[in-house]
This record gives structure tokens, C-alpha cells and sequence, in this order.
């Protein structure tokens, strides 16, 4: 959607009869949420705020529950219902109470008893979305309670940004019948202390089809879980740890030297181009070089993107500022990519988006 901080959004149901939300598509955790009546503390979101009252199928939980001790963060303090507590990267945050909820996705598939996050108090980026899909790798995620009627199995084209709004829609689907013949497939890296996150093998960048000079153990998990590469839809921009960024960014910045630079940055870029009165340019391909052997090389829509009106487009990498690397929705649009959780492998492709 346009609205928003970069995020991708899903339009489910939630409740009996179902009350229409927008939620983020999130890989990189697992609580699905929204924000519920009555709120604390409420961002401003696109929908009316979900009214558990009206609801025929919300149901709370309470703190003997499965559910509740499926949390990693659960408390009970004044009352016997289960209450939770998220917190993200970027700052944001969701407290409330956990419930069992019917969700309804497309109009017509039903999905009883979701263990769901009813938010009264939270804050952050989530701009116009009511909550957010959970669609990690851990038991609370949406796709983790499907259990085997998923197989932890998941596929979803993001639409591209240039599409514009109302032009294209992305899709996501549930199940091991999503899952493409014809993918390329590489498996998934298993970290027991963070097991949300789907983790790839990453040996390597690549730009204009030369491999830039970055030592492999700069993507290298440890076996005490920090650092590693992490594929997240919630997470617009590609991070990378400082020394493989600067390195990615110089290759470039040296084979688009035709390109007109800008004198500064913008926000969280720092390589930068005014292509205003171009009607095309030529610029070097970026590739992502996977452990396994396939190389990823991505459309220069995923990596050269407009930040004005006024023809601005800037390089859509930053550094990270740990060892844990993140590839971005920015670079994720437009291919097609899917997750078999139960038998940890992520695919690419066939299709494009």
C-alpha cells in the first residue's frame, strides 16, 4: 500500500461476523495482533478499531492455557486471563490480552481458534494497519498454528511498488499445494535462539556480475546465534553488516559512474543519484550469492529506488548496526518466494509477480 512505512499489507476478517482489517505481512515474527477496544494507547489506523464485543467468536484466554505458555513473554498479573507483550526492532510495541479468534481470509476460507493478540496499549511504525500477520517460524505464527494443514509451507508474491496503488495486488498462500514447481531451492539455516527467523546461507554479494570482495564469515551465524542472514517481509530495506554494506556500495558506486550522484543522502541512504529528465538508465545488476550455489540477481527495481518526486533515486541498502544481516521486502518484490518450514527449505521463483 501506499500508506505506510514500507510495509506490505494482508485484508483479513477478524471476529464473528467478520470485521475487515488491514495487517502487516510479517515473516520476521510470530504473534499475529491487532489493536482492540477499549485503547490505552492506539496509533491511527485505516479500519475502525477491533471491538471484541461485537464478536460472537472471541473467546480469552487464560494463564493455564496451551497458548499462553506457547508465549515467550506471557504474564498474569491481575486477573487469570494471559496477557502478552511484543516488542521489534525498530522500537515498536504491542500489550494486551491473548484470545482465541475466527479469522477469514478472502471471503470464504475460515480459520477457527487463532490464539491472537487483542492490543490496548501500542506503539510504532505501523502506519494505517490495524495489527499484524505473524507469519514466523515459531508455534504462535499464523502459519505455525495451522500445524498440518500448512506444513509450515507458505509462498507470496509482493507486488512491486512501481506497479502503483490500485494497479497490482501481491498474494499469499497457505499450504503444501502453494509450494511452485520449478523454484530453485535452498535450505534454510536452523537458530534455536531466535527460532522466528528464517535464516539462508549467504556466501557473497555481487554487482555488474563480479563478486565483490566480502569475507563469507561476515554472513556466517555462530553457534552462540548472532549474526547470520535473515529473509523478512516486515523489514523494507536490505542490512547489511558495515564492511560488507561499504563494500557492496563502492562496487557500485564505481560501475554507475555515469550516473549524477546527489551531494547528500536521504534518511537511512547514503548513495544517492538525480536521474531527473532521464527516460532510462543503464546501471549494474546486484546479485546475491547463496551458500548452496544459486545466485539471486535482482530487477534494478529491488535495489534503485525513487525517494521524491523530483527524480531522486537512491541505492536501497543500509548497514546494520549488528552482525545480522536482513534481506528487505525492497529487494523481495516482484519474485515469487516461498518457505517449507516443515522440511526447512526457501524457494525463488518461478514466477514473477
Amino acid at each position: 500500500m501506499e500508506q505506510g512505512s514500507g510495509e506490505y499489507f494482508v485484508r483479513i476478517g477478524v471476529g464473528s461476523p467478520p470485521t475487515s482489517q488491514y495487517m502487516v505481512v510479517d515473516s520476521g515474527s510470530d504473534i499475529v495482533w491487532v489493536q482492540c477496544k477499549p485503547c490505552s494507547q492506539c496509533y491511527p489506523q485505516s479500519d475502525p478499531l477491533f471491538d471484541p464485543t461485537i464478536s460472537a467468536s472471541f473467546s480469552g484466554v487464560s494463564c493455564s492455557s496451551a497458548a499462553c505458555d506457547r508465549l515467550a513473554a506471557a504474564s498474569c498479573r491481575d486477573s487469570d486471563r494471559c496477557r502478552y507483550e511484543v516488542s521489534y526492532g525498530d522500537g515498536s510495541y504491542t500489550k494486551g490480552t491473548l484470545a482465541l479468534e475466527t479469522l477469514t481470509f478472502h471471503d470464504s476460507a475460515v480459520v477457527h481458534d487463532v490464539a491472537i493478540g487483542c492490543g490496548h496499549s501500542n506503539k510504532g511504525m505501523f502506519v494505517g494497519a490495524a495489527g499484524l500477520l505473524g507469519l514466523g517460524g515459531g508455534s504462535m505464527s499464523f502459519v505455525g498454528q495451522l500445524g498440518g494443514q500448512a506444513g509450515g509451507a507458505f509462498s507470496y508474491c509482493l507486488v512491486s511498488r512501481r506497479s502503483g496503488s490500485g494497479s497490482g495486488s501481491g498474494k499469499l498462500e497457505f499450504g503444501r499445494g502453494a509450494m511452485p514447481v520449478g523454484a530453485t531451492w535452498i535450505p534454510l539455516v536452523r537458530n534455536p535462539r531466535a527460532p522466528s527467523f528464517y535464516y539462508v546461507g549467504l556466501s557473497g554479494l555481487g554487482v555488474g556480475g563480479v563478486r565483490v570482495p566480502v569475507p563469507e564469515d561476515l554472513f556466517r551465524l555462530t553457534e552462540l546465534g548472532d549474526g547470520g542472514v535473515v529473509m523478512d517481509t516486515g523489514t523494507a530495506v536490505t542490512r547489511l553488516p558495515g564492511p560488507a554494506y561499504a563494500a557492496l556500495r563502492d562496487a557500485f558506486v564505481a560501475q554507475a559512474g555515469d550516473l549524477p550522484r546527489t551531494g547528500s543522502g536521504v534518511s537511512i541512504f547514503d548513495t544517492c543519484y538525480n536521474l531527473n529528465g532521464f527516460v532510462s538508465v543503464r546501471v549494474p545488476t546486484v546479485s546475491f550469492y547463496f551458500s548452496e550455489g544459486p545466485v539471486l540477481t535482482l530487477p534494478a527495481n529491488n535495489f534503485l529506488i525513487p525517494v521524491d518526486d523530483g527524480g531522486t533515486f537512491c541505492l536501497a541498502f543500509a548497514a546494520s548496526a549488528s552482525r545480522l544481516s536482513i534481506i528487505g521486502n525492497v529487494q523481495q518484490q516482484g519474485i515469487q518466494i516461498s518457505f517449507d518450514g516443515a522440511n526447512g527449505f526457501a524457494g525463488f521463483g518461478p514466477n514473477v509477480c
